[in-house]
């Protein structure tokens, strides 16, 4: 529970305070869960957007709504965050990007091709242009909205977890007593906590999973697979509570 001296903070010290957070241990937290989804979704950096603003935005509503519960109720936001429903979210979300992951890879040959008809001849006896005909077209499927719904809660997952400098956010916004103060000091937290990351996993990640896709392109549904069930895994065993983020 949160008890001890109160804490006063402001909107530029909780921006700082997620600086700081998210150049150091919020980047190793997030590799096992973000490095193999761009390893899987391919892209590079040109496309990491589409990975990392749904997942960014899970991480601002989460942090934004961990301090407005704080806010409002004080201390009961501490152990509702200890409780295993975060691990639950975590790892149900991670589980939905993984199944999302898979649909894709087993759509992969599967996309539309067109093949030409024969040549024919016009009511007048003159020759018409070959047409083309549309033999197979593929339909969008479901990956397109579990990865990116995934991902927000994956996000959200994350920014749900106890960790040290949360609880000092946790701390201000129960002391503020005010549900908007407390969701403005975790927005502040988690626009400095997404920053660091997303240029590191945008620029890093993103292009050494683009190359490895590229020097492995005979194999990348099979890439694609054991991608996903890499985050199978982690997600099982995060909701399982064997493993802490």
């Amino acid at each position: 529970m949160m008890d001890g001296a109160a804490v006063s903070l402001s909107f530029g010290a909780a921006l700082l305070l997620g600086l700081g957070f998210g150049a150091g241990p919020c980047n190793i937290a997030c590799l096992p869960f973000l490095g193999p989804v761009f390893v899987a979704g391919g892209g590079g950096v040109r496309q990491a957007w589409r990975v990392l603003l749904p997942f960014s935005l899970g991480r601002l509503t989460g942090y934004a709504g961990v301090g407005l519960v704080a806010g409002l109720a004080g201390g009961i936001a501490q152990g509702w965050l200890e409780s295993p429903v975060v691990r639950w979210v975590l790892g149900g979300a991670t589980l939905l990007v993984a199944a999302g992951l898979l649909l894709r890879s087993s759509a992969t040959g599967r996309k539309g091709h067109c093949a030409a008809t024969g040549p024919g001849r016009k009511p007048d006896g003159q020759p018409i242009a070959v047409e083309m005909r549309l033999q197979r077209r593929a339909k969008p499927g479901p990956d397109k909205r579990l990865v990116p719904g995934g991902l927000y809660l994956m996000g959200m997952g994350m920014a749900l977890n106890p960790c040290a400098p949360l609880s000092t956010i946790m701390l201000a916004a129960a002391a503020a007593a005010s549900a908007v103060s407390g969701a403005w000091l975790g927005f502040g937290f988690g626009i400095g906590a997404v920053a660091m990351p997303a240029v590191i996993f945008g620029l890093g990640v993103a292009h050494l999973g683009a190359q490895l896709r590229e020097h492995l392109a005979s194999w990348e549904t099979t890439l694609t697979r054991v991608s996903a069930l890499m985050i199978a895994g982690l997600g099982t065993a995060t909701a399982l509570g064997w493993i802490q983020p």
